[in-house]
């Protein structure tokens, strides 16, 4: 029975892109063993990696270069979506925010081998995390995760057990897998990514962003996860954002930039140093971010998140599940990024002076209508 609802609930949860978005070959020339993907731009300040996890797939990273770069990002993507549709906006937020950052495909995503599952991405977060210690040498308390929808499932069962990292963005995120369909109160054994049990044990600062019109998380889950973190930053909430177009609003990136720099300038907030947050109770209570009455109830922190609810039996699963909206129409790669000079479109140079200017170049990206946690077999 055990095993039988597990699987269910992990086919409710990924839905990798059919056919991938791009292909890795190794370079002829020269550097043997040198990796690169098709379909997207070559920079000579990315690198493409294969990596090996202890769950034995092997999959597929990318690694932006910023020289002024001070801090590291390790980003897990949403559903449906792998590294040849998130490429362009790597290559944007490592330029703007002055940070290095690691982008990878989950097992069963992109190039990488493997099927999709919550174990599988546990395992590969922590090799991307390994290969940014061990190949690029980058110290815990220089490393921000950042985790977009799904993807907060690994990145905070990592920060969950990592004491010294510098911070964790969570992007759209869910309080568990099992949330996002049903109205439940408490944890089920057999539910996945149970990050509102895991949140508590997060030791560094959490910025949390999150739509107030998003249709497939809604948005009580953000507000619910910041109200449990012990190191609280200024929350986003983006009027009128749904769940997959918060890069195309101007204070995405504003808002992240100032983040990025508040915790570049202190060498580590659990030393009494804290965000400057004036703003923090004015955000809590300004927010348009409306829970549902059903999810509104503070669940209290816990100190173990696997082990629990074992005994309970999966009896109030015969709801049906919401219909929600992750399939990946089009990708992110159409994004224009030229920098208009002179009134020429055909400028190659990309925009670098203005932050104002990442939201424009946004724009003309196509929007995905992805359904997180559609039922395996159901039309898409």
């Amino acid at each position: 029975m055990g095993s039988v609802t597990s699987t269910m609930a992990a086919k409710f949860a990924f839905f990798p892109p059919n056919p991938p978005s791009y292909r890795v070959e190794e370079e002829e020339e020269g550097a043997a063993g040198k990796l690169r993907m098709t379909e997207v731009a070559e920079r000579d300040n990315v690198d493409v990696l294969r990596l090996g996890t202890k769950k034995g797939t092997q999959i597929v990273a990318v690694y932006v270069k910023n020289p002024a770069a001070k801090l590291t990002l390790l980003y897990s993507h949403g559903n449906a979506a792998d590294l040849g549709q998130m490429y362009d906006l790597f290559s944007e937020l490592s330029l703007h925010l002055r940070v290095n950052l690691l982008g990878y495909d989950y097992s069963g995503y992109g190039q990488s081998t493997g099927k999709a599952s919550e174990q599988n991405t546990y395992a590969d977060i922590e090799a991307a995390y390994r290969c940014l210690v061990e190949k690029y040498g980058a110290k815990e308390e220089d490393i921000i995760l950042y985790g977009q929808s799904v993807g907060s499932g690994p990145t905070l069962d990592l920060a969950s057990r990592l004491s010294r990292l510098r911070a964790v963005v969570l992007h759209s995120p869910i309080m568990s897998g099992l949330r996002v369909m049903y109205p439940v109160k408490r944890t089920y054994w057999f539910d996945i990514y149970k990050n509102i049990d895991k949140i508590p044990l997060v030791q560094c600062p959490v910025l949390v962003i999150h739509g107030t019109a998003d249709d497939v998380v809604d948005c009580s889950h953000g507000k619910q996860l910041w109200e449990l973190c012990k190191e609280k930053y200024e929350p986003l909430w983006v009027k009128g954002g749904n769940h997959c177009d918060l890069e195309l609003y101007p204070e995405y990136i504003k808002h992240l930039k100032k983040f990025i720099a508040a915790i570049e300038k202190s060498s580590h907030f659990r030393d009494g140093h804290k965000p400057s947050t004036d703003k923090l109770d004015d955000a809590r209570n300004s927010t348009d971010c409306r829970p549902r009455p059903s999810t509104d109830q503070r669940e209290k922190s816990r100190l173990s998140t696997d082990q629990r609810e074992k005994r309970k039996a999966a009896s109030d699963l015969r709801e049906k599940s919401r219909a929600s909206v992750e399939k990946k129409e089009g990708s992110r790669k159409s994004v224009d990024y030229a920098e208009k000079a002179n009134n020429s479109a055909e400028q190659p140079e990309r925009a670098r002076n203005s932050i104002d200017r990442f939201g424009e170049m946004m724009r003309s990206a196509v929007l995905c209508n992805i359904d997180c946690f559609k039922p395996a077999g159901a039309r898409v």
